[in-house]
């Protein structure tokens, strides 16, 4: 234990602190990885999803640890076509492949799961336009 004294005027005020071994645990109810999928796909699917709002979502998906499933991909490549933003949309899939990191197996895998959105909303990957010779 640890003493510490503190001089108020002409008190003296002597208080004994003890170091604490506590941790602070939430009680919180943990999202499953199907909660957490539904979430981001809902947030993503919202007919009045704005540009700032698209790109706050993705660049606080690409923060977690993790590579997002591709039902959360595709939901976030709809919105950037309903905002006409092929940018972003070329942009999501550079971040994926970059957050695959050594993982060479997985970014294929997100490429042939998202095929058939690609192909229908009419966008090309980053490897299509060459962008990974640069």
């Amino acid at each position: 234990m640890t003493h510490a004294s503190v001089f108020r005027g002409n008190h003296k005020c002597t208080t004994m602190r003890t170091p604490l071994a506590s941790r602070c645990y939430s009680h919180a109810k943990v999202e499953t990885d199907e909660e957490f999928d539904a979430r981001w796909v809902t947030y993503f699917s919202k007919p009045d999803i704005d540009a700032w709002e698209l790109k706050k979502g993705m660049n606080t998906l690409i923060g977690y640890d993790l590579v997002p499933e591709p039902k959360i991909l595709d939901s976030a490549l709809r919105a950037c076509r309903r905002l006409n933003d092929l940018a972003s949309a070329i942009r999501i899939l550079e971040a994926v492949k970059d957050k695959s990191g050594p993982h060479k197996d997985i970014y294929p895998y997100l490429i042939q799961e998202l095929q058939p959105t690609l192909i229908e909303l009419g966008i090309s990957t980053p490897e299509d336009l060459g962008m990974d010779k640069l």
